[in-house]
Formats: C-alpha cells, sequence, structure tokens
C-alpha cells in the first residue's frame, strides 16, 4: 500500500517526520491556501470568503482574489528545500532512503514534572523491523487487481462516443469492489470535451449489482449511469453534468422508499448533473452539494449539509441537523408524520409550505424520478397529489445581507431615510 499522511503539514520537518514515521506521500491543506491568499476567515460554506478563494461570487472572485500559481510553487520549493537541507543533516540524499527509519527518531527531553513526560511513545517508535528484510516503503505503483474494474471493461464500448460522438448504450455487472465506477469515462470525456462534455445521452452505462464507493464520481455531461442494485459512499462525488440513477431490481422483494440503497456523503462537492435515487441514502446527503438536482426518497442525519447552490428534493423522512450550514440553494421535504421542524437546523434557513407557483416545478421533478426509476412511491405520491403537497415544506436560505466578512449588515439608526420626490426645499 502507499500510505498517505496529512493534517497540519506546514513545513520540510513536517515531512521529515512524518516519512520517518513511515509515510509515502505528504497532504497539504491549510498551508497551501494561506500561500495563494487565505486569511483562514472560517467561513467557506457562507459563500462569502473575504479573499475570493471559497466562493461561487463572481465579484468577490475578481476584486478579492489576487493570488498567483507562483505563490504557491514558492511555497512549496521552500519546503523542499528545507527537507533537503534536513536530510543533508541526517547524511541522506534522498527521501526515499529514511522511510520508516523510526530508529532515527527520538522523543524531546522536557523537564521534570512537565506533562508530556507522561506520554509513552514506545509502541511509534517501535522498530518492526530491525533487520531491514521487509521494504519499508511502497515498491508498487499500483496493485495488481485479479479481475479489470468497471470502466476498464466499458471503455473500448464507450470509444465511438469519445472519439466521434456516437451514441453508445452498454450494459454490464459491478461489485462492491470497484470503486469509482465512470470516473475514468468521465475523465476520458473530461481530456476531449473539456467542461462542455458530450452531448445529452451520448453514452449511458447500465449497471447491475452493487456498488463500491464513489460511483459516478466526477460524471459530466453526456453520461448517464444507471445502476440497478445498490451503491456505497459518495455516489455522484464531484460530479459537473450528466445523470446518475439508482434504482432497485425488478424483482426486489423490500420497498425501496423504506430502504437505505446508497450509502453517506451523496454528491459531495458536486457542481451539476442530476441524482435519482428509488430508495433512501445515508447521512449527509448533498453534503456541500454546488449546483446539482437530486431525488431521494429518505436521508439520514445531517442532509444537505453545507450546500451552497442546487436542488434537493426529499420524498420520505430525514434525520437530525437537516440544512446546517446551508447557504444556498433549496430543498423540498416531505414531512408525513410533522417531524421535519425538530430536525432541521435553523441556523441559515427556514422552512415555508410549497407555494402555487413552486408546486408545478416539484411536482415535475417528481414525475422525471418516476420516469427513469419507476419509483412506486414516487408514483404513489403522484396519484394522490392533492393530499401529498401540503405535506412538502420548502427549505431555503434566509435572505439576511451579509458582507465579505460574512456578518450581518445592520442598517444605522441614525441613517436618515430618503426623503420623497418634491419634498426638499
Amino acid at each position: 500500500v502507499r500510505l498517505r499522511t496529512d493534517g497540519g503539514i506546514k513545513t520540510g520537518r513536517d515531512v521529515i517526520v512524518a516519512a520517518l514515521l513511515g509515510a509515502d506521500e505528504y497532504g497539504f491543506g491549510t498551508a497551501s491556501l494561506v500561500s495563494m491568499g487565505c486569511d483562514m476567515a472560517r467561513q467557506c460554506h457562507l459563500n462569502t470568503c473575504p479573499t475570493g478563494i471559497a466562493t461561487q461570487r463572481a465579484d468577490l472572485i475578481e476584486k478579492k482574489f489576487h493570488g498567483e500559481v507562483e505563490w504557491i510553487v514558492n511555497y512549496f520549493t521552500f519546503v523542499a528545500e528545507e527537507v533537503r537541507e534536513l536530510l543533508a543533516e541526517l547524511g541522506y540524499r534522498r527521501l526515499d532512503e529514511i522511510i520508516g527509519r523510526v530508529d532515527i527518531l527520538q522523543p524531546k527531553g522536557l523537564p521534570e514534572g512537565h506533562r508530556g513526560r507522561l506520554l509513552n511513545f514506545e509502541a511509534i517508535l517501535a522498530d518492526v523491523d530491525p533487520a531491514r528484510i521487509v521494504p519499508r516503503k511502497n515498491l508498487l505503483e499500483r496493485n495488481v487487481r485479479p479481475q479489470p474494474s468497471a470502466d476498464e471493461k466499458v471503455l473500448e464500448q464507450v470509444a465511438p462516443a469519445l472519439e466521434r460522438g456516437e451514441a453508445v448504450r452498454v450494459e454490464t455487472t459491478i461489485r462492491n469492489s470497484d470503486l469509482t465506477a465512470g470516473a475514468r469515462i468521465a475523465g476520458e470525456v473530461a481530456l476531449r470535451y473539456k467542461l462542455e462534455g458530450l452531448p445529452e445521452d451520448t453514452i449511458e452505462v447500465h449497471y447491475k449489482g452493487s456498488a463500491g464507493q464513489s460511483f459516478g464520481a466526477w460524471c459530466t455531461n453526456g453520461m448517464r449511469l444507471i445502476l440497478e442494485g445498490e451503491a456505497n459512499d459518495y455516489v455522484g462525488k464531484g460530479m459537473c453534468g450528466g445523470e446518475i440513477i439508482v434504482r432497485v431490481p425488478a424483482n426486489a422483494e423490500f420497498l425501496p422508499h423504506e430502504n437505505v440503497i446508497i450509502g453517506n456523503t451523496v454528491l459531495y462537492g458536486a457542481t451539476g448533473g442530476k441524482l435519482f435515487v428509488a430508495g433512501r441514502a445515508g447521512e449527509r446527503f448533498a453534503v456541500r452539494n454546488s449546483g446539482a438536482i437530486a431525488v431521494v426518497e429518505g436521508v439520514g442525519d445531517h442532509g444537505c449539509e453545507y450546500m451552497t447552490q442546487g436542488l434537493v428534493v426529499v420524498l420520505g423522512s430525514t434525520g437530525r441537523n437537516f440544512a446546517a450550514g446551508m447557504s444556498w440553494g433549496n430543498a423540498y421535504v416531505l414531512d408525513q408524520d410533522g417531524s421535519f421542524a425538530g430536525k432541521l437546523n435553523p441556523e441559515l434557513v427556514r422552512i415555508d409550505r410549497v407555494e402555487a407557483s413552486d408546486a408545478a416545478g416539484l411536482r415535475g421533478l417528481i414525475e422525471e424520478h418516476v420516469h427513469k426509476t419507476g419509483s412506486p412511491w414516487g408514483s404513489e405520491i403522484l396519484s394522490r397529489w392533492d393530499e401529498f403537497l401540503p405535506l412538502f415544506w420548502k427549505v431555503s436560505p434566509i435572505t439576511v445581507p451579509l458582507d465579505v466578512t460574512g456578518h450581518t449588515v445592520h442598517k444605522h439608526h441614525e441613517e436618515e431615510e430618503e426623503e420623497p420626490a418634491g419634498t426638499k426645499a
């Protein structure tokens, strides 16, 4: 395996220590953001980033963001220089030579009575292979799988679509060991056609079975992925277009809307596309959704968390803390037992009954959901529409003006109101 570590790594010394503990790769997050201008305002979810980084607002991006890619390059150059200097002090030429060399690390000496002296590092600094028989770093480029992945099975079949834009339809099976199914197809589309992708419905892949994590990740325009079965976490992660449809097999002996058929953290960071799920989802459904449209028949805790754009329709119950940190977009939730208000996080959103102007659009999405998934529950709702419509809540952001720091804008009392025209002397 390739061991990767992250979390607070900022300097060359941090990299050296991580390598000595056995890391092959090193993740940088906060420090690289700061190097390009982030001031750690910690309001990324409010869409009001004062440096124009974590926002979709064009006015903030254009007026506030002044970062240059050279700043990041400069930062990592300094990190690499410090790594080189420390390696030289230790008597080594390459980082690979010290990976897993815990024998070089020593606990820092602390004065008597210091609480840090209570910590025991023996397990962390134990040399598991003093004879140096087993490799201490990753030596294989990747694991050799005994069977081709889900994408490897279909890439050749979708080649006419990728090369000539011809419409293709593919049927295949999938297992829970098949991760990020559809991602390589999306990558090939993006490589050739950039963000615009292909025309609608150019590539349709019909999977049967249980999908592993990140099914449909980075799905893009021109793709339709249909899964007949169930899926693990991160369905539609980062999707920017296309469609993902998840439904149970026709011979399923259970009611889909009463059972979970996809996992947690669905649509994480999605910016576009549509997802239709004839069944329930796990926790953190549509977390950080930034533009996707989704219909699902129930969700767990923290639904629509940190959502900044898009539209979610929940045809069933939700868990607690719904819409926490949701700063934009809308959600419609069917509340049959009257418990939804107690599960909502009202800090940034409010709930209202669905008005006539929104009812047609909501019904249209449910009709599309039924058409594409064959959902029995969706059909039931449509057949009794007049009965179900009053049970829906619309969740929308509170329209409180915020400045670029995320604080509420208050009007000063001493500010005089504008006088009506013609009243001035």
